[in-house]
């Protein structure tokens, strides 16, 4: 089972990407002290994958899924952050929150392009400072979150309390549904 050298964020920014590193400098030093970063392999970076390899808890990772809706001739983008034990719900509480006909997960290229990211590794730290960050009530609760780092190379952990605080962010309930309970 390969290891994971977890160190202070701000230590860790030459392997994040470049809008990750530049949001992390401009935290408060509240949070930015509570956050850290850790290198990994890339083709470990989906959250199942990367559970499984670190043993690090399902439970306990996050996704964060950049969304898209259409008002008119205008397109909004959010990002969600649920965790990876639930499932966005999209149609009804996301389409609601942008106040759209119609959301969807936003096209993987269209994602990249817009978040400086990559895709795999998308991140509510580092965002277009004009997007609203959705982060499912359930994520609060969990003491250490794993979450992307705008690389597939790296991750981000974070107590849940941190990622509330962030800039953006709305803390939302029912953002996500149990899997086992969903009705498609």
């Amino acid at each position: 089972m390969p290891t994971l050298e977890r160190v202070p964020a701000l230590v860790a920014t030459g392997f994040l990407a470049i809008p990750v590193a530049e949001a992390l400098v401009a935290l408060p030093t509240n949070l930015l002290t509570r956050i850290e970063a850790a290198s990994i392999d890339p083709d470990l970076a989906d959250t199942a994958a990367f559970s499984e390899a670190y043993g690090f808890p399902l439970e306990g990772g996050a996704n964060c899924i950049v969304v898209a809706g259409k008002r008119g001739d205008e397109v909004r983008y959010a990002a969600c952050v649920v965790l990876a034990s639930t499932k966005l719900d999209v149609n009804r509480v996301v389409k609601k929150l942008l106040d759209v006909r119609k959301a969807s997960f936003a096209p993987m290229d269209e994602a990249v392009e817009l978040t400086g990211m990559e895709y795999g590794g998308i991140t509510p730290i580092g965002l277009p400072s004009s997007w609203p960050v959705y982060v499912d009530e359930r994520v609060l609760s969990a003491p250490d979150v794993v979450i992307g780092a705008g690389r597939r190379a790296a991750k981000v952990f974070l107590p849940g309390s941190v990622l509330a605080a962030l800039p953006n962010v709305t803390v939302v309930g029912g953002l996500a549904t149990d899997p086992v309970s969903r009705s498609d």
